[in-house]
């Protein structure tokens, strides 16, 4: 894949980002959590779309020229979230999943207006064929709208928590990770800690080597976390020093699912409890209050009953 010219993120388009994206969603409950000492919940899963990327979404779409088509890849929770701004604004909007994405988040872009295309098995395959489309590409991660929408969930803290945080966050391509570590930039208080599958550890391997590296991928149920960077991606650049990583296991993150639906009675996607994840293994040093990231509820039915059930 020929690397893409993308430029980093800024903090005009972080304004540029709030204004979209406050005009459109109200801000998601921080909850309170005997996770830890302090700590609290920031609940992405109470989103129109079930996560937390319809922000970025709708800072992307907000940014697109007049008139100008968008085409996207995803492995479910992106495509939602451009479904529904394509409904709120009225965008031309298509939307790549690959033959393997969750059925559950497939059905759900599909009632949107958009046009759906499945190519490929792995998110991968189902990117590389979006780049071949007419349109202007957003990217679920490598887009500098899209990560300046992530970090609006900061902006959101800025107002719900007083420092000093370590606000801990699922990574799979790094957009979230990069747009709290761009709202975080002014925030000698803020400690960002992102969290991988891992069988799946692109961010960090790009992150040391300062570039993009290619990592071997293995299976996860947590199917918003594994898949390769696109060649050239901005997130490892924006994120470098100013976030710390760490990975967590499917086991970890089942038993993580189990213990936010037996103490808060929420429902969490795997990638969504890999935050939760991570602090119970004990993988985050926390300073001051922990703020954990639950990134969204799109999982089906019988995937979540078997990832909490007890062995």
């Amino acid at each position: 894949m020929t690397p893409r010219a993308v430029r980093p993120p800024d903090r005009d388009d972080l304004d540029r980002a709030w204004r979209a994206v406050s005009a459109e969603l109200d801000p998601t409950p921080l909850v309170p959590s005997p996770l830890a000492p302090g700590a609290m919940l920031k609940l992405e899963t109470c989103q129109p779309t079930g996560a937390f990327k319809v922000r970025g979404a709708l800072a992307a779409v907000a940014a697109l020229p007049p008139g100008r088509p968008a085409v996207t890849a995803s492995a479910g929770n992106h495509g939602l979230g451009m479904g529904h701004a394509a409904a709120r604004s009225g965008a031309d909007v298509t939307v790549v999943v690959s033959t393997r994405a969750s059925p559950v988040k497939i059905d759900k872009i599909g009632a949107y207006p958009v046009r759906l295309v499945q190519h490929g098995t792995t998110y991968d395959e189902a990117e590389e064929h979006a780049l071949t489309l007419p349109g202007h590409y957003v990217s679920p991660y490598n887009d500098p709208a899209v990560i300046a929408g992530q970090g609006t969930i900061g902006r959101e803290l800025e107002r719900q928590a007083d420092g000093p945080l370590t606000v801990v966050a699922p990574v799979g391509g790094g957009g979230l990770l990069a747009g709290l570590a761009l709202w975080a930039r002014d925030r000698a208080d803020v400690r960002i800690v992102g969290v991988e599958s891992a069988v799946s550890r692109g961010i960090a391997a790009s992150v040391a080597a300062g570039r993009v590296v290619e990592v071997e991928v293995g299976e996860t149920f947590a199917d918003g976390l594994p898949g390769n960077l696109e060649p050239g991606s901005v997130t490892p650049g924006v994120i470098g020093r100013a976030a710390e990583l760490t990975a967590v296991t499917d086991d970890q993150i089942r038993t993580a699912m189990r213990w936010l639906f037996r103490e808060h009675g929420l429902v969490a996607e795997g990638a969504g409890a890999a935050g939760v994840a991570a602090v119970l293994a004990g993988e985050v040093e926390v300073t001051g209050r922990p703020v954990v990231i639950i990134t969204g509820r799109n999982i089906t039915i019988p995937t979540f009953i078997d990832a909490i059930r007890e062995n």
